[in-house]
């Protein structure tokens, strides 16, 4: 059970060594608490005097015998105690993948490698605007722009491995999952050529994602038993089109509208037919999410409006979801002429 305490102005007492507890100690004064440490059983003090009786003792397992009986006398006289873990070791990347871009998809381990980062270093496409809420850590801005590259992949590795060098808990938190078209291989292999730990946790991936959030199956049952999911950042070849036309299934194309002319033309001379279904959902789970759907032939003006981040599916699973969108409409129509009968 999780419970959310305004902490403003509130006196914490945080228990625990100090290379276990400093993450704690920035998690309650990023709450707005007034903190006070103990950081021994032996009541070695630091930042003040200790609170006569603080509202709440943050007591962090450091693994050092010696701290229950003071926690059981804060219990005996109704100061609440607050389990907390100790702080990662630090000098080491996590990469994270963080999904389409709400915080409602990031998975576990990725909200707790969040919460026990020293720095942050994310892109646009990650859920950025909630990650004061998610972490007390340094934010920084390292994202890309079609056009406009402030800092240069290389840049981003290179401050990755300094900040990990320097001691630091650093997570790169990434749009969808750091191993598609994340460029996280680049990355790990940045880490492992400077010594610095690396892991990767795994995100759920806007190939999948965004597609289900406008109601559309990238596989469906005696529909299409595969899917194949491509860059859309450059053209593909005449083979490449010739290869995705012939493989059958559903084609999801992340980041295509730059190049969704080129698609779609590439597509028909290699065979696929005109009247194919084709979808194009921009920003998924977003404000102003947007599905637009018409077939191969006219998607391109259908489509004229449209922009990235956007995630286009070619196939039949598209006529699924029109069927299951029209399906939900009628009995949505059906549920409000009861209502409207009963209150009569």
């Amino acid at each position: 059970m999780q419970l959310s305490i305004d902490l403003s102005g509130r006196d914490v007492l945080v228990t625990g060594s100090d290379a276990a507890a400093h993450q704690a100690v920035r998690r309650y004064r990023a709450a707005g608490a007034v903190v006070s440490r103990l950081s021994s059983p032996g009541g070695a003090r630091h930042d003040g005097p200790l609170p006569e009786r603080p509202f709440l003792v943050a007591a962090v397992d450091d693994g050092q015998p010696g701290w229950e009986a003071l926690l059981d006398r804060c219990r005996e006289t109704g100061i609440p105690v607050a389990a907390e873990p100790a702080a990662g070791p630090g000098g080491h990347v996590t990469l994270v993948g963080g999904g389409p871009g709400t915080t409602e998809l990031l998975t576990v381990a990725a909200v707790k490698a969040l919460r026990d980062a020293d720095v942050v270093f994310y892109d646009r496409l990650a859920p950025y605007q909630e990650l004061p809420a998610l972490s007390s850590a340094e934010l920084v801005d390292v994202g890309k722009r079609p056009g406009h590259h402030p800092v240069s992949q290389a840049g981003i590795e290179a401050l990755m491995v300094e900040a990990a060098l320097a001691g630091k808990n650093v997570v790169r938190l990434k749009g969808g999952d750091p191993y598609v078209f994340g460029r996280g291989g680049e990355e790990v292999a940045a880490c492992v050529k400077a010594g610095v730990p690396v892991r990767v946790i795994s995100g759920v991936t806007s190939a999948i994602s965004v597609p289900a959030a406008a109601g559309i199956p990238v596989t469906h049952r005696e529909v299409s038993h595969l899917f194949t999911v491509v860059s859309g950042h450059a053209p593909l070849t005449e083979k490449e089109h010739r290869h995705l036309a012939g493989l059958g299934g559903t084609i999801v194309v992340l980041m295509g509208i730059g190049t969704l002319h080129q698609l779609a033309a590439g597509l028909r001379r290699a065979g696929m037919r005109a009247d194919m279904p084709m979808a194009v959902v921009e920003r998924g789970y977003r404000p102003g999410q947007r599905t637009t759907i018409a077939e191969l032939g006219t998607i391109t003006t259908a489509a004229a409006e449209c922009s990235n981040p956007a995630v286009l599916v070619i196939g039949d699973v598209v006529r699924v979801a029109e069927a299951n969108r029209g399906c939900a409409e009628a009995e949505a129509e059906l549920d409000r002429l009861a209502a409207s009968l009963m209150g009569a």
